[in-house]
Parts: structure tokens; sequence; C-alpha cells
């Protein structure tokens, strides 16, 4: 009688408009399957029915940050104990101002930075009502003093893709772009005039691409031609915050300042991974170590769960106990002496 066939562990993917990294990571993966016995595909989703099962291991998200109802299944698809990269449950709670309070206390250089309240509200807010929490005026100078004075850098806590980031040099500067922010909650931050500078990619919370780039071309060098020094601390650094956060697909960008790296854009969960911006040797590297690694979490008891109190309930892990069998925890209480045995005379 033939043996059965096993069936493949699957990696499903979310993307959205880019063109080449999507098949060629999927390319990657299966030039591999013989070997591995790990898949990937596309995913297609079209309504999802409460505590639904997931056909995968691992799922990769570029797009969710953009399409909510695909946010909505990575949360199932989490709670069901699929590695999701990244974690929907972080990448939903982010901002800039809790990140940049995060990477201070990790001893981490980060640009002074505070929270401002936002210009406009949704509808229902009374403002001498729902508001009494808030103090007016705002002391505009001794928030601008707080992060070293002008220029300094305002923009979305949100946001991302350099989308409403401004450069100001003056309280009236200041208040003009302050007043076109809406609904946006926007930080206020020093701005590091750098005379280097470099963006890095995290994969997997411990595989690093250092690169250098032109945050003003919008250009990556070929080779980052950074100090030994320089270079090892940028990996540090990047290994750091992608482990604080829990994202294993990250870019952190590093305004470089008399020798110092400032972590000042460093959440980035859906990085650009376009061969046109990359150029071919980043590229290269993000597919063949992209493909290295989500295969390695696809065969790996990695589960995005596994960091919350709720995933503990739905799925408590097993415990080893003293026979090394794993158990749950109350078999194991039952079965364990209550003292070491002593090990027998050979």
């Amino acid at each position: 009688m033939a043996a059965q066939r096993k069936e493949p562990v699957r990696i499903g993917l979310f993307v959205g408009r880019e063109w080449s990294f999507p098949p060629a990571f999927i390319e990657e993966v299966n030039r591999r399957t013989a070997e591995t016995g790990v898949i990937a595909e596309y995913m297609k989703v079209g309504g999802t029915i409460m505590n639904e099962g997931v056909p995968y291991r691992v799922i990769v998200d570029r797009i969710s940050h953009e399409v909510p109802y695909y946010r909505s299944y990575l949360k199932n698809a989490a709670l069901q104990g699929v590695k999701v990269v990244n974690d929907p449950f972080m990448w939903t709670a982010d901002d800039k101002f809790f990140g940049a309070s995060v990477v201070t206390k990790l001893g981490i250089a980060s640009p002074r930075t505070v929270a401002l309240p936002n210009k406009d509200y949704v509808p229902g807010i009374v403002h001498n009502e729902s508001l009494r929490n808030l103090k007016f005026p705002i002391d505009w100078k001794a928030l601008v003093d707080a992060i070293g004075g002008f220029p300094c850098v305002l923009k979305d806590a949100h946001g991302g893709g350099w989308k409403e980031v401004y450069v100001v040099h003056s309280l009236e500067e200041l208040w003009y772009r302050y007043n076109t922010s809406g609904l946006l909650t926007m930080i206020l931050q020093e701005f590091i005039k750098w005379e280097n500078y470099a963006r890095c990619m995290g994969l997997a919370q411990s595989d690093v691409r250092v690169m250098r780039y032109d945050p003003n071309q919008r250009f990556y060098h070929p080779e980052h031609e950074f100090s030994p020094e320089l270079y090892d601390r940028l990996y540090k650094d990047t290994v750091t915050i992608c482990k604080a956060f829990g994202y294993d697909m990250n870019t952190c960008e590093f305004a470089i300042r008399d020798g110092v790296p400032y972590a000042i854009d460093f959440m980035n969960p859906a990085p650009d991974m376009d061969v046109n911006s990359l150029g071919k040797n980043h590229f290269e590297w993000m597919v063949t170590h992209m493909a290295d690694n989500m295969i390695k979490l696809a065969l790996s008891g990695e589960e995005t769960r596994d960091r919350y109190y709720w995933g503990a309930l739905v799925a408590p892990k097993a415990k080893v106990g003293s026979s090394g069998k794993a158990g749950t925890a109350k078999t194991s209480a039952k079965k364990a002496p209550a003292k070491p045995r002593k090990p027998k005379e050979a």
C-alpha cells in the first residue's frame, strides 16, 4: 500500500500594488519545496466566519494597514495559532510617540519627541465638555524648547511613507502646518542634522541588512561603507527594536550625527521591498532572506498568540513533567514526585 502523501506546510501572502517582491518570494520558497516541505501562495479571502480555521502556518502581511478587513482576518488567524508577519495586534497599537519613548528606555539614541493634541475631532466632541482634561491654550514655545528649538519636525504619529512630514522653522510655520492636520495625531520631534543616513531591514528579529540610504533622493547605495563599529551598532539597534515590538519584517531608519545613529523612523511593518527602489543586490537579499526566515518560522512552533494573555488561555502550552514527557500543567503536577528520586546505582 502506497504511503500517504504528507500535506505541505503553507505560507500565505497578502499583497497590495507591489509587483516585484511577491512573485519572487513565492518562487524562491517553492523552489525549495522538495527539500523543505513548505509552499507559498497568494491568499484569497472573502468573508470570514467567527473562529474560522486557517490553512496556513505563516501569513506574510504586506497590505492590511490599508485594507481593514484583512486586519480582522489576520487577528482571527493569530487566534487559530498562525504566525502572522507582522503581528496585527502590535501593528494596530503602535505609534511614533510611544515608539520613541520605548527605544529611549532601551538605550537607543532617538530624537526628543512630544505628542500634540489633535487639531480637529470627530463629530460629537463638544470642546468645552468633551475636552475638559485638555489644557488651553497650548504652550507652543515650551513644547518647542523641550525638543531643542527650531528647526524641528512635525509628523503624523501613525503615518508612514514620508506622508504628512514637515520640517518647520518658526512658530508661524508650525501653526500653519498643524492647522492643516485635521483628525491626525501629530508629534513634534527634534531635527537631527545628519551627516550620513542608514535604513536597515530587520527580518525574524535577528537577520539585518544594513544599507546606506539618501532620504532626499530616496536612493539606496549599493554598499553601506560604514565603519565596522557603526555597522555593528546599527545591526544591534535594529535587532533590539524589532524584538521590542515583535516585528519580523521591519525597516529602521537612522540619522547619523557625530558618529551616533539616531533612530528616527523604525516602525515600518510593511517595508519597501521593490526592486526598482532597492536595486538588484538589496532586492535579491530581501527575497532569499525572507524565504529563509519565513520557511524557518513555518517549520517552527512559533505562534503570534504566544505573546498575549488570551493566547495562553485559549491554547495552554504543554509543560514538561519529571519524566521528560509533555503534559498539561495539571497532569504534570499529579505525576510529579514530591522529591527528586535518587538515581539507581549502575
